[in-house]
């Protein structure tokens, strides 16, 4: 049974960081894509970024420049580094895990419960 639980999320300034986690248990880490994905009250669920298996990564628009998405594959982890937060980030972020070189604009794999971040103005 694969599950994937984020932590990290919480309250901060804008302009402030965070780093967000992602522990994923069951499967084999390494053989398989994971990314972070965001959902704002009254927008659509958005790709943060995405790591494949080869280290290659994928970041949204919004967040490209400020946001570094990592994996760990000895600690079964996923990271996003959160940096020059805009009260725009707020939102739940969620962790996925998805077969490699599945298209990250398709619902696939498995999807942690979130973590809220919120940043004030």
């Amino acid at each position: 049974q694969v599950q994937l639980v984020e932590s990290g999320g919480g309250l901060v300034q804008a302009g402030g960081s965070l780093t967000l986690s992602c522990v994923r248990s069951g499967g084999i880490f390494r053989n398989v894509d994971v990314a972070w994905y965001r959902h704002a009250p009254g927008k659509q669920r958005e790709l943060v970024a995405g790591i494949r298996t080869n280290g290659h990564t994928t970041y949204g628009d919004s967040v490209r420049g400020r946001f570094t998405v990592s994996r760990d594959n000895t600690k079964n982890t996923l990271y996003l580094q959160m940096t020059s937060l805009l009260p725009e980030d707020t939102a739940i972020y969620f962790c996925n895990s998805r077969p490699a070189r599945v298209s990250w604009y398709l619902d696939s794999g498995y999807w942690g419960p979130g973590t809220q971040v919120t940043v004030s103005s």
